[in-house]
C-alpha cells in the first residue's frame, strides 16, 4: 500500500543527536565499548530528595489527571523561581506546565507560527505566501528547525561561528536579518550546542531589534543554572521593553538530572498561555501528576545538588580544553551548559561517522546545528571516559 504522508512531516529530518546515539547503541549491542558523547544527558542520578518526593506523591494517590496547565503547588514554585530570576511580570496565569521542555517549545511554535498557503506559483500562476519567519542563531539546537518546519514557518539564520559563538559581534548580522516580517526570534543562553552565555550588551542588542521590529522572542533558559567562572545568565525578559514580548522557557532535565521524568514549562503573556492551552489539552492533557510534585521539590530543595553537578562539569570542561590543546586543537571555551564545539574538517558528518567506526567515540556533526566544520561533544560524562575519548580520537588520527 502506497501512503501519502503529510508534507509537514516529510520536510523534517530525524534528530541528528538521536541518530548518532542510536548508532552508538547498535555498536554497543555488538560488544563495542563506545564512549558516547552525543547525548546531552547529565551522568548524575536524580537527587534522592526528588525521587523521595515522587514516591511520596504516588503513595498519597497523585496518579490521576491534574489541571491541564499544572498543579497549583508547582506553578507557585515556578513563579517564585521566575521572580528570583528578576522575571516579576509572571504570575501563575502566565505559566503552562508541560511534559518536557520540548513539548513547551512545540506548543509555542504551533501557537504563534502560521504556515504558507501551500500554493505553487508555477502550477497555479498565483503567488504563494511563505510561512511566518523565525530567526535562529547558528549553531542552533536541531529541534528548533524541525519545530518551525512542522508549524509551516520559514527560517532565517545568523551565523555566530566566526565569532567563536559570541552573539555581541554578530549583532550587525542579526540586524541585517530581522525585519518587520519576522514573527519570532529564538535565543538560547547558555546555549546548546555552543555553551556560550550571551552578555548583557548582546541581549540589549536583541532587545533593541525586537522592539524596533515588534518581534516576539523565545528565551530558552533550560541551561540557566549551569554556568562557570562566576558567569550568570541574564533572563532576556528582565530587560526594559521585553516583559510582554518574551516567552521564557525552562525545564527540569538538565539542572536537576531529570531527563527521563519529562517535565518542563514556559511563561509568557496570558493570551498566549490560553491559546497554547488548547493544543496542550487536546494532545498531552497534562504532565504526569507525581512528577509535578517531584518538580516542586526540585525547585525548592536542590541547590546543593545543582552546585555539585556544576562544579563537576566545570572541571571536565577545563580538562577537555587542556587535552585538546596538547594535541594542537584550540576550542572555544564554553561558559555554560555542558557542550563543546570541536573544530574538525569541513565534512563534519563523515568525521563523526569515522569517529564512531574507527575510534568508538560518538559525537554529533555540526551541520544539523547550522555550523559545518564542527562536531558537538557533550562532557556530561566522567573524566575517565572523556580522557579515553580524546586518546582514541588522537590514535585514530582525528585530531
Amino acid at each position: 500500500m502506497d501512503r501519502d504522508f503529510a508534507e509537514r512531516v516529510t520536510r523534517v529530518e530525524p534528530s541528528a543527536t538521536i541518530a548518532i546515539s542510536n548508532l552508538a547503541a547498535e555498536l554497543e549491542s555488538e560488544g563495542v565499548d563506545v564512549v558516547d558523547l552525543s547525548v546531552g544527558e547529565p551522568d548524575f542520578d536524580t537527587p534522592e530528595n526528588i525521587k523521595d518526593a515522587a514516591k511520596a506523591a504516588m503513595d498519597d494517590g497523585a496518579t490521576g489527571y491534574t489541571p491541564s496547565d499544572g498543579i497549583p503547588e508547582l506553578k507557585d514554585a515556578i513563579v517564585e523561581k521566575l521572580h528570583d530570576d528578576g522575571l516579576t511580570q509572571y504570575g501563575t496565569e502566565n505559566v503552562l506546565v508541560t511534559p518536557g521542555g520540548k513539548q513547551a517549545l512545540y506548543e509555542v511554535f504551533q501557537t504563534l507560527i502560521d504556515g504558507g498557503d501551500g500554493r505553487s506559483p508555477s502550477a497555479s500562476g498565483t503567488s504563494s505566501r511563505s510561512g511566518d519567519e523565525v530567526v535562529l542563531l547558528d549553531p542552533a539546537w536541531v529541534s528548533y528547525e524541525a519545530m518551525v518546519k512542522l508549524a509551516g514557518g520559514s527560517l532565517a539564520r545568523v551565523d555566530t561561528a566566526a565569532h567563536d559563538f559570541d552573539l555581541e559581534p554578530a549583532l550587525d548580522d542579526l540586524a541585517a536579518t530581522v525585519s518587520d516580517e519576522t514573527e519570532l526570534l529564538v535565543i538560547n543562553s547558555p546555549g546548546n550546542p555552543h555553551g556560550s552565555v550571551y552578555s548583557d550588551a548582546a541581549l540589549e542588542g536583541v532587545r533593541d531589534l525586537a522592539v524596533e521590529h515588534d518581534i516576539t522572542v523565545i528565551s530558552d533558559e533550560i541551561y540557566k543554572e549551569i554556568t562557570y567562572d562566576g558567569r550568570e545568565a541574564t533572563s532576556l525578559g528582565t530587560l526594559d521593553g521585553m516583559a510582554d514580548r518574551t516567552i521564557t522557557l525552562n525545564g527540569f532535565s538538565k539542572a536537576y538530572a531529570m531527563t527521563g521524568w519529562r517535565l518542563g514549562y514556559f511563561a509568557g503573556p496570558e493570551d498566549l498561555v490560553e491559546q497554547a492551552g488548547k493544543l496542550h489539552s487536546h494532545s498531552v492533557t497534562c504532565a504526569v501528576n507525581f512528577v509535578q510534585h517531584a518538580g516542586v521539590e526540585a525547585l525548592q530543595n536542590t541547590d546543593e545538588s545543582i552546585a555539585e553537578m556544576r562544579d563537576a562539569f566545570a572541571e571536565r570542561r577545563d580538562m577537555l580544553v587542556d587535552l585538546f590543546a596538547e594535541h594542537g586543537k584550540d576550542v572555544p571555551v564554553p561558559e555554560g551548559a555542558f557542550y563543546m564545539m570541536l573544530p574538525v574538517r569541513e565534512d563534519d558528518q563523515a568525521w563523526a561517522e569515522e569517529a564512531v567506526e574507527e575510534a568508538a567515540v560518538a559525537t554529533v556533526p555540526g551541520s544539523p546545528f547550522g555550523t559545518p566544520g564542527y562536531v558537538r561533544l557533550s562532557y556530561a560524562a566522567s573524566r575517565e571516559r572523556l580522557r579515553e575519548a580524546v586518546e582514541r580520537l588522537a590514535e585514530a588520527d582525528l585530531l
